[in-house]
């Protein structure tokens, strides 16, 4: 398969020359480790050099050109929409007072609870043909169903509307901490020049947030190419669930790896831009006090106007689709709470928790390695680990479960052979290959926040440490670990709930007969069973929500001169 062709190489990587630069066991750790999680993509982009041209054929004659499409119009209408809901309440409650507006601070961040696929279900089962609000409106009217109009839900216009409203949030969160660092004496200058508040918002606030919203919108349509559970469900065919079909349908590794390779290629292409955009647009502070934001007070129609803006998204995106699932939580969680339901929860929650630990052991690991090394290659390879969390969670699966499988064929081959022993599925039917595919997708949260709080510590404390005889690992378990203690339970968190919410690559490469709350809830929903599949649901939802609102807190004190 694909990974004999790429293990020739590989092992001649291992065996290259290191005499040219110094290396420490720590430096040398470090390139193991890089070399161990790029496994997935070297094997995915590998895959582009084999050719499939019989079925390549069949795809471009039937789904190419809709797989395309459909991703291109995800990409585009979700993009419009989540910068739509993000800026404009971003700008109000970061700027304006009027009635709620402190609680709409944290409460807009609420659908980032809320994972896609599940305001999908949500939606459709009170919306739906079949839901009570279409059948309520033929009872009151008389009507049959094909005497009315009624907008589609499960449609693609659908499906943007379902990942618009979960995934605004980015774009909310990045643009609401660059209006908050801006200093306000720049918006008094607008003001004395003669713009109102529409032309500073325009003019002034928005070009230097920019650079932070285009990092916020890029998020976005990652994770809009990285949705699986919200367009299958809705029946649009996109590169992921194309992925699954050629997959599973047609069970060919090769083409789907392919696939996964040009759905790759759509994240490279966003990257790039991001950085550049990002280079091409910077702006820096002019001065270091900072005053504190003095938030203009709305009156009448204008703070009905901004509590209707802000409030809208939190509705739709939250309360609507979360009161939908409490209402048939209610109905069900009799029926819903038996053993298999805890037996789910614990499977999701030991499964959140290991990684979670692990991806904060290896980020502590690869933050201490930045700090102290002044080596190119290690700040590089770094950087390189976290591109995890960019690539969906599809192509992660792809790329782990090729290599892993062929190791495992090859090994049992090999036992069959000689010692008439099978060994069976060793790696790729266990749960190693699963924790490894969320670390390669997750790690990168860990190491974000670990690396923004040791910046915030002083080299100058480690250098009095040193002289006091400590060594590193003491100072990283008693001066760096009891400094960084919040952040590090928010990197916990943020990880924990990221698995928990995981869907394409749980489907993929769990083991048999192993079954997590986000794959249980796809697989009722998936059979009609909206009902039941609220309680794991709403379990999910409430998990993603401690998370969320401990964001919110470390934005509000994010602003210099913060007390």
């Amino acid at each position: 398969m694909i990974f004999k062709n790429f293990s020739e190489s590989f092992y001649s990587l291992l065996n290259l020359n290191f005499s040219l630069l110094k290396f420490s066991r720590l430096n040398l750790t470090l390139i193991i480790l890089a070399l161990f999680f790029c496994i997935p993509v070297v094997i995915v982009c590998g895959s582009l050099f084999f050719p499939a041209k019989d079925i390549w054929a069949h795809l471009i004659d039937t789904v190419l050109t809709d797989y395309i499409f459909n991703s291109l119009a995800l990409l585009i209408g979700v993009g419009f929409f989540s910068l739509l809901l993000g800026v404009i309440p971003a700008w109000l409650v970061t700027m304006y007072q009027f009635p709620m507006s402190r609680h709409l601070e944290w409460a807009i961040l609420l659908p980032m609870s809320m994972p896609a696929y599940i305001i999908a279900y949500s939606y459709t089962g009170t919306f739906d043909a079949a839901g009570p609000v279409q059948t309520i409106m033929r009872e009151l009217t008389g009507w049959e169903y094909n005497d009315y109009w009624f907008p589609e839900v499960r449609s693609l216009g659908g499906a943007i509307a379902m990942l618009s409203l979960v995934l605004y949030p980015y774009v909310y969160l990045l643009a609401r901490a660059s209006f908050i660092e801006q200093s306000i004496c720049v918006l008094e200058v607008s003001r004395t020049l003669g713009c109102n508040a529409m032309d500073a918002f325009r003019r002034v606030a928005l070009p230097l947030a920019r650079p932070a919203i285009i990092v916020g919108l890029s998020l976005v349509l990652m994770e809009t190419l990285a949705d699986y559970g919200t367009v299958q469900y809705f029946g649009v065919s996109a590169f992921t669930t194309g992925i699954f079909r050629t997959w599973f349908g047609m069970d060919n590794s090769l083409v789907a790896a392919q696939l996964s390779a040009i759905l790759l290629l759509f994240v490279v292409v966003f990257l790039y831009l991001e950085r550049r955009s990002r280079k091409q647009l910077a702006f820096h502070h002019t001065s270091n006090r900072y005053s504190p934001l003095l938030k203009q007070k709305l009156k009448s129609s204008s703070a009905f106007f901004a509590f209707v803006v802000c409030f809208a998204p939190l509705l739709f995106g939250f309360i609507l689709p979360a009161s939908f699932l409490g209402e048939w939580a209610i109905s069900t969680y009799s029926e819903a709470l038996d053993i298999d339901f805890y037996i789910l929860l614990l499977n999701s929650l030991s499964l959140a928790f290991i990684t979670a630990l692990l991806a904060l052991v290896i980020a502590l690991f690869l933050g201490y390695m930045n700090r102290n090394s002044h080596l190119f290659i290690n700040r590089f390879l770094v950087r390189f680990i976290s591109l995890g969390y960019a690539i969906p969670g599809t192509v992660i699966a792809v790329g782990v479960l090729i290599p892993f499988a062929w190791f495992d064929n090859r090994l049992d081959e090999f036992l069959t052979l000689h010692f008439n022993f099978s060994s069976g599925l060793l790696i790729s039917g266990t749960l190693f290959i699963l924790i490894f595919a969320y670390l390669v997708r997750f790690l990168a949260v860990s190491i974000n926040t670990v690396e923004a709080a040791l910046e915030k510590i002083k080299l100058e404390m480690d250098e009095v440490a040193k002289t006091a005889g400590m060594s590193h690992v003491s100072i990283m378990r008693r001066i760096h670990v009891p400094i960084m203690r919040g952040s590090l339970l928010t990197a916990l968190l943020l990880v924990f709930v990221d698995v928990l919410k995981e869907l394409p690559a749980t489907l993929i490469l769990r083991p048999f007969n192993f079954n997590t709350l986000a794959v249980r809830t796809f697989e009722l929903a998936n059979e009609e069973r909206l009902a039941e599949a609220a309680v794991p649901a709403l379990a999910i939802v409430i998990a993603g929500i401690i998370p969320v609102i401990m964001i919110s807190n470390s934005i509000s004190r994010s602003r210099p001169g913060y007390e």
